[in-house]
């Protein structure tokens, strides 16, 4: 607790304002809430020189490797392994209470597997691909994340799966899938639910309300087969679930950089659209036939993804809500946009942009009711992206164009200004 708190609160006390038993209340809470911050910078700390203990480790190794026999080289390959179990093993024994140590110990048992396993296969020379790797490496260390109870572990394992499918999937695609990305995934939900319930506000929890939906996100381009137009249905229907869940209140009543299913629900919605808010997309659908609906594994992925949402809007009753979101209804009105692109794809365009309008305004009015310069700010960049994006696809002169913008640079100052004047009346 600060000094000059400490002495204002005698000064109270000696003057007769507050009684012995408040100001000893009012001391106790000050000393609960200063000790978060240094723990925490204890937890970050103990991660980091983890993290930083076993590069130079590696490092060390690594330097003197070529001139090693190769038992000498097993048996290091070997020796930040078993240091790492040794360490965990003692921070269960001995230190369970303490977070720092379980999650420094659990990142360095995180890295101490990876190092192993790649040693081990470089000197018997053992083939294989990065996704294997990192599969190999993944499956061994989700053990780690529910033994010691570490969340770091947790986001490294997020990004590990993640960056697999991304390899399989994408970057190195070998015609097989990586559908056990799906099954690795589903493996670390418990432990999430069970960070959820125990740190609902924990800076933890935080990052895992990102990773997590930002993982789909890069993975569900994955699944794409042979029919990719209908994956923007289902990106959509996505991205409209994480809007619902981010306003669910667990999540609503958060701040905004806490909650990333909200953000990335309203941005990757607003991106696609953008996309589709050009005329190539829907010069394409009418030039070409869509593939078979009943052979398109994209186009059932769709249907699934978009009953779930239906399923989430029922479920928290947000039909009949006074406070519906026209946001959580766009993955509902773009299934007939979609379809209606292969016959008339100038109206299907036409009503792209107007969505994108629409709900420019509708955020601009939001922030304006909420008196939130961020939300108001939000909805002005969605209308002059929408701009931005009929500069290059329209043949409107250069004079419109200007006047377009000096137009939206109007809005911007005065939409401030009347808010942050409104603010200014009410203080």
């Amino acid at each position: 607790m600060k000094p000059q708190i400490v002495k204002e609160l005698e000064a109270l006390q000696k003057a007769g304002v507050l009684s012995a038993e408040a100001a000893e209340d009012i001391r106790s809470y000050y000393q609960k809430k200063g000790s978060g911050a240094p723990a925490r910078m204890l937890i970050v700390f103990s991660i980091l020189g983890a993290a930083l203990v076993g590069l130079g480790v590696i490092l060390i190794i690594a330097h003197n490797w070529d001139d090693l026999s190769r038992p000498i080289k097993s048996l290091l390959a070997l020796v930040p392994l078993l240091m790492a179990q040794g360490l965990c093993a003692y921070a269960l024994w001995r230190k369970r209470e303490s977070r720092a140590w379980r999650e420094a110990a659990g990142v360095l048992l995180f890295f101490a597997v990876g190092a192993s396993i790649s040693l081990i296969s470089q000197i018997y020379n053992i083939p294989g691909s990065l996704d294997t790797f990192l599969l190999t490496w993944m499956a061994l260390c989700l053990p780690v994340l529910y033994i010691m109870d570490s969340s770091m572990s947790s986001l490294l394992y997020l990004i590990g799966i993640t960056t697999y499918a991304a390899e399989a999937g994408y970057w190195n695609w070998r015609g097989d899938d990586p559908y056990l990305y799906w099954l690795l995934l589903a493996l670390v939900v418990p432990y999430y639910i069970r960070l959820i319930k125990n740190q609902p506000g924990g800076n933890f929890t935080s990052f895992h309300n990102w990773f997590i939906p930002g993982s789909l996100l890069m993975a569900l381009g994955t699944l794409t087969q042979d029919a990719p137009e209908y994956m923007f249905m289902a990106y959509l229907a996505l991205l409209g679930i994480f809007y619902l869940i981010g306003n669910r209140d667990f999540l609503k009543n958060s701040k905004i950089r806490n909650n990333g299913y909200l953000v990335q629900g309203s941005l990757g919605t607003m991106g696609i659209l953008l996309a589709l808010s050009f005329n190539w997309f829907w010069k394409d659908m009418a030039t070409g036939d869509l593939s078979d609906w009943s052979t398109a594994p994209e186009l059932w992925l769709s249907i699934i993804l978009i009953l779930a949402g239906l399923v989430l809007l029922v479920r928290y009753q947000r039909f009949t809500s006074k406070d519906l979101v026209p946001q959580e209804l766009l993955f509902i009105i773009f299934v007939p946009i979609f379809f209606m692109g292969s016959h008339w794809p100038v109206l299907s365009q036409v009503l792209i942009n107007a969505c994108v309008f629409l709900m420019g305004l509708f955020v601009i009015r939001k922030g304006a009711r909420q008196d939130h310069l961020g939300v108001l700010n939000y909805g002005l960049l969605i209308i002059t992206a929408l701009v931005i994006c009929r500069f290059f696809d329209t043949n409107m002169s250069f004079v419109l164009r200007g006047m377009l913008f000096v137009a939206v640079g109007v809005g911007f100052f005065l939409a401030n200004y009347f808010l942050i004047k409104s603010r200014k009346a009410h203080v």
